[in-house]
């Protein structure tokens, strides 16, 4: 039943929202093309509800050689690959806009884990005995105020089962404003793998 009420709720408020920004939108589209040559959009495969592959949007950050299918905060040249507006795009998580039409589509929520990239095998196994794999991801998440980038593969995906364990209207608004909060602080925010 919350699962419906979520849908609809993902869907009027990804329309307002889309309607509301549009001019930052329009800003940043046009900022990404004049910073540096390449697409605006960077689109990555990800994995969806019930493991099914999606194409993730986000605002383009990077160069357009850098590596496509490795997280970030696991590239050890990722300071050097950066534009530069893409380091604060990065930071204030504005590249990670475009994904309201993602939420749109249906293939994300605003709320839930995080969509794993479609080769991080162990992060989908370690979900899988959590059914963190059988709820649409979401552009935020439980993991996402706890810790982001900073949490190893097992605090991630435990993370993501205690989201799956109380999903509902509290939980998701909890997630949601928490948010803002870590974004604000840059919490949990880490670009290159760690040395040593």
């Amino acid at each position: 039943m919350y699962g419906a009420i979520k849908r609809g709720g993902d869907v009027v408020f990804s329309c307002i929202s889309m309607l509301i920004l549009a001019p930052l939108f329009l800003v940043l589209v046009m900022a990404v093309k004049l910073d540096s040559p390449g697409p605006v959009l960077f689109r990555q495969k990800r994995v969806g509800i019930h493991k099914r592959h999606f194409y993730i949007l986000k605002f383009r950050t990077m160069l357009q050689d850098a590596p496509d299918d490795v997280p970030t905060h696991l590239q050890s040249e990722a300071a050097q690959q950066f534009t530069r507006l893409g380091r604060l795009l990065r930071r204030t998580s504005l590249d990670e806009l475009p994904q309201i039409i993602n939420i749109i589509r249906g293939d994300m929520s605003w709320v839930g884990p995080r969509p794993a990239l479609w080769n991080q095998e162990d992060l989908i196994t370690e979900r899988d005995k959590y059914g963190a794999n059988d709820v649409r991801p979401g552009l935020t998440g439980w993991a996402q105020i706890n810790g982001r980038d900073e949490l190893d593969i097992l605090q991630k995906a435990a993370l993501d089962g205690e989201y799956v364990e109380k999903m509902g209207l509290k939980m998701d608004l909890r997630c949601f404003f928490g948010s803002f909060h870590k974004v604000l602080r840059g919490d949990g925010v880490r670009e290159g793998s760690r040395k040593g």
